[in-house]
């Protein structure tokens, strides 16, 4: 008896037949062992090899319709491609089943390793999408592992009050403020270094020293945590020079490299930033004489008091009306450059007042309403928000600062 089954099937030969009578399946197998015997020599005879399991048992499906028999032959077959496309063709010679007359065709030779290749790639599809997704990090990611864990190693502690540092506060000319370990280790690692935190409610002696011997800058939180912390620092005597502020509803720690560049770069001088409580530092430092003693980088930019003075005695005469257009506005900015001073117009465009830059947001608060305000200075998202309050127009300055919210009712133009 032959063998029912071969442990590897690779192909399967599909045969269509047709016979012109009734017939049993084992007649049309009996049919194909016989009509093939010694057809194809030894060793390709059909019941040799399936002794040996390299042919598997013979299938037939059959019906009978109108005294015909039709029907489709299977045979599962471990021969290499070449022999089974014999065997094959070797079907087609096959011309009487019993007594009746008989047609096989062979409609195809199925490859069933194709479809273990199939589900093997399927398989191996989902395997390596769920390595990728689950275990294996982006080099974006390996390099942001490893960037975190060089910089963090790099913090150290400065002054007798052991405050979290970068390694570039003793060499650097300038130095940056915030307010705790975690914003000193978001900007070492951006690499920026010369950094240090406040640590605390109580501003440390050692700040107050720093900001003597440096040029400052204060970085602060986008909140209203960050205007506690700068009116601290300014009423604990600490010479800030420059502020930024993280994006609105921020804070430093969570900033990105370019959102922390950009902060810094769109710093602002704290006459200007800082509105009260730079006037309140403004005032101190003249009568103890701080930036007198202790000259410092970028202190041309200060107008001295008695220029100050001068300027208050004879500020340039503005226009008692202007029109809100391109022109009047490129006008006066021109008037005002160089002499850190501010215009605020009505919604008419008559005259209000003019006032240093650094009095400009304690004027603004104090105002019921304004149409527009031209000033020598930088546009920031204080300014910004007030002015909007105010019922303001236009905002007009030399340039646009850290400004992440502009009202659809505010336009703000600026001239270099």
């Amino acid at each position: 008896m032959g063998k029912t089954y071969i442990d590897t099937v690779k192909y399967t030969i599909y045969a269509y037949f047709d016979i012109s009578g009734i017939v049993e399946k084992p007649d049309v197998v009996g049919a194909i062992f016989g009509q093939t015997e010694g057809l194809l020599g030894e060793e390709l005879d059909l019941r040799e090899l399936q002794k040996n399991g390299r042919i598997g048992r013979i299938e037939v499906e059959l019906v009978t319709e109108s005294g015909k028999t039709k029907g489709v032959i299977k045979i599962p077959s471990s021969l290499d491609m070449v022999e089974t496309a014999i065997i094959g063709a070797a079907l087609e010679t096959v011309d009487r089943v019993g007594p009746c007359d008989a047609k096989i065709s062979i409609n195809r030779i199925e490859d069933n390793r194709n479809e273990k290749r199939k589900k093997i790639v399927t398989k191996a599809k989902q395997l390596l999408k769920e390595l990728i997704n689950t275990q294996i990090p982006e080099s974006r990611e390996i390099t942001e592992m490893v960037r975190k864990e060089v910089k963090a190693s790099e913090i150290t502690t400065y002054g007798p009050e052991k405050l979290p540092a970068g390694p570039g506060v003793d060499i650097s000319d300038a130095i940056v403020f915030v307010e705790g370990r975690a914003d000193v280790i978001n900007l070492l690692k951006n690499d920026i270094t010369n950094v240090i935190a406040i640590g605390g409610a109580k501003v440390p002696k050692t700040v107050v020293e720093l900001s003597k011997k440096k040029e400052t800058t204060v970085f602060l939180d986008g909140d209203r945590g960050g205007d506690i912390i700068l009116k601290e620092l300014l009423n604990a005597g600490v010479d800030i020079d420059f502020v930024a502020r993280a994006p609105t509803g921020k804070e430093v720690e969570e900033l990105t490299r370019k959102e922390i560049i950009k902060a810094l770069r769109n710093k602002a001088p704290l006459h200007q930033e800082a509105g009260e409580a730079a006037t309140t530092k403004s005032s101190r430092g003249s009568s103890n004489g701080n930036h007198s003693s202790s000259p410092k980088k970028h202190t041309s930019s200060r107008t001295s008091k008695k220029d100050e003075k001068k300027e208050e005695r004879k500020p340039a005469k503005p226009a008692k009306v202007i029109s809100f257009d391109e022109g009047a506005f490129k006008a006066e900015l021109n008037e005002l450059k160089g002499k850190l001073r501010a215009r605020f117009y009505d919604e008419k465009g008559n005259f209000i007042t003019e006032v240093q830059v650094r009095e400009m947001l304690p004027t603004l608060q104090s105002m019921d309403k304004a149409g527009a305000i031209i000033f020598d200075g930088i546009v920031t998202q204080r300014l910004v928000d007030i002015a909007s309050n105010k019922g303001a127009k236009y905002i007009i300055g030399i340039k646009v600062g850290n400004v992440s919210k502009k009202p659809s009712n505010l336009e703000i133009i600026t001239y270099k």
